[in-house]
């Protein structure tokens, strides 16, 4: 059985360890490889918290070279809940500890990425340590995700200590080419000089041209350094795969390569660039679709529960979210109120369509709103999603004069299964979008969705067939592609041609095993 070692920063089976899609991705594979005959452990940080809260035993103490000095770590292990071939090593140590809540630490505008940067160089140089000094096996294969990973990559590439490193074949999936985690080369604290200063002081103009940022002088950047180090790239999609070799031009609403898109041709003559959709796990009865549409009351419930438990983690209680939680009865107090739903990271990825501010001078938000309320009085979208804090205000104080409109600013997963199931359409308005997930799961739970035609949405939602799909040549003409593509859809609820395409949606099958038979095909072999 060949054994792989995913090296990643989420991990969606261990709770408190998901962020985003890339935690469902590394919480899935184990499972679905070990169908395909690979055995594949994950390693990564435990954040301070992990090991204690599921149990894992301590299994070494030991000391990784870091800045100017040898800093202690802890490593634990635990068996692996889906795969019995497989092992979840975490690497602890006090600066590697977040809040249980937050896995990420938001750095000041000035110094973007500085605090993970540095943890995250660390936690390369400690698994890189972990594995030469042979507490943690060996495997077949290296599996790195984001940029999370790129001080790994140059560690295995550059320095001589971690030698044995490079006789081990490395690929790297990218989950999200917008994230890179650039820093400084030097003379910051947050850098590669403060990091590593005896590699950095060994490296070649060669070596630090595979390093820098070609945006921002002066500058390493992780991404593109695991990009350049590692043996193949994989996105997680097809779609997505292709749209990474042009460059981005955001006045015309296009997200592509992002600086990295040379790179990334070059993986590709090499034939080492890959593009593998990500899966998506279903019943083996099909019936995620049958599972029970929640009733008003049901939802109204899990709602109010979602947002008092969001202020146990805020410094300032939000009254908007009581307000709220108080009107919810009247907002659902029909039954068959249409909903349309929406589920993400609140990001400008995610949502910059919906603040494009139209010729009269509403948002296309406040619109999409508008013509929802002229169609049907109960008509309802309700919106859960966390992230950036301008973005939350914005919408809570749109939230808050429009009736047919609930924010939830947070994450839950109970809420986000209730929303699936209880959505008559999805909404998914993401500017650019690797793979995404909440589509799959929608679409798993039998709701339609409209969607922007790009990424990993144009390989899983089929316009007119399995669901809905916009376009457009600026963010403002794709906000009103979406608003068009709303109001011929809305007449088109209840007829025999929505049940047809709700009825496609359910039956669409993006399952895991097939995917794992790729990553061993085109990724592993």
């Amino acid at each position: 059985m060949k054994s792989v070692l995913l090296l990643a920063a989420e991990n969606a089976v261990l709770k408190g360890a998901k962020v985003g899609g890339m935690a469902d991705v590394i919480g899935d594979l184990p499972a679905a490889l070990e169908q395909v005959d690979i055995a594949a452990s994950v390693l990564m940080p435990g954040y301070g918290f992990l090991a204690s809260r599921h149990g894992a035993a301590l299994v070494a103490e030991f000391t990784v070279p870091f800045r100017d000095g040898h800093w202690s770590m802890r490593l634990s292990i635990l068996p692996h809940p889906r795969a019995q071939s497989a092992r979840i090593y975490l690497i602890d140590g006090p600066s590697l500890d977040a809040a249980p809540s937050a896995l990420y630490h938001q750095s000041s505008p000035q110094r973007p990425f500085a605090d993970d940067a540095d943890r995250f160089a660390l936690f390369g140089a400690a698994a890189a340590t972990a594995l030469c000094n042979g507490l943690v096996p060996m495997h077949d294969v290296l599996h790195l995700h984001d940029w999370h990973m790129g001080a790994f990559a140059l560690l295995r590439a550059f320095d001589p200590r971690y030698l044995a490193l490079r006789d081990i074949p490395a690929v790297l999936t990218v989950h999200n080419l917008a994230l890179q985690g650039t820093r400084p080369l030097a003379q910051e604290s947050s850098s590669l000089a403060a990091w590593f200063p005896a590699l950095f002081a060994s490296l070649g103009g060669a070596q630090l041209a595979q390093l820098a940022d070609r945006r921002y002088g002066g500058c390493i950047n992780p991404l593109r350094s695991a990009i350049n180090l590692v043996d193949r790239v994989h996105l997680v999609s097809p779609h997505y795969c292709e749209e990474v070799l042009l460059p981005s031009r955001p006045e015309a609403g296009f997200i592509g390569g992002e600086s990295l898109e040379l790179d990334l041709a070059r993986h590709r003559d090499r034939g080492t660039l890959v593009g593998i959709l990500n899966g998506c796990n279903y019943d083996n009865d099909g019936a995620e679709g049958e599972r029970g549409r929640p009733t008003a009351l049901a939802l109204v419930r899990t709602i109010q529960r979602t947002l008092i438990r969001a202020q146990a983690h805020r410094r300032d209680v939000a009254a908007v979210d009581f307000i709220a939680a108080a009107c919810l009865p009247e907002l659902f107090d029909n039954e068959q109120a249409f909903v349309i739903s929406s589920v993400g990271r609140l990001t400008a990825q995610k949502v910059q369509i919906l603040r494009q501010r139209r010729a009269s001078g509403e948002t296309v938000l406040e619109a999409l709103l508008t013509q929802l309320r002229a169609w049907r009085p109960d008509a309802r979208l309700i919106m859960l999603g966390s992230g950036d804090e301008d973005i939350g205000r914005e919408f809570q104080a749109i939230a808050a004069q429009q009736d047919n409109f609930l924010f939830i600013n947070h994450y839950d997963e109970a809420l986000s299964e209730a929303l699936y199931l209880r959505g008559d359409l999805f909404l998914m308005p993401s500017s650019f979008e690797p793979c995404g997930i909440s589509q799959m799961l929608a679409m798993r739970a039998g709701q339609p969705c409209l969607v922007h035609g790009v990424g990993g949405l144009v390989d899983t939602v089929s316009h007119g067939h399995n669901g809905w799909s916009f376009q457009g040549e600026t963010p403002l003409a794709q906000g009103e592609s979406l608003l068009a593509r709303l109001a011929e859809l809305l007449p088109l609820v209840g007829s025999d041609t929505w049940r047809r395409v709700a009825t496609n949606a359910a039956a669409s099958r993006f399952d895991w095993p097939a995917q794992a038979r790729q990553y061993a095909d085109m990724l592993y072999a």
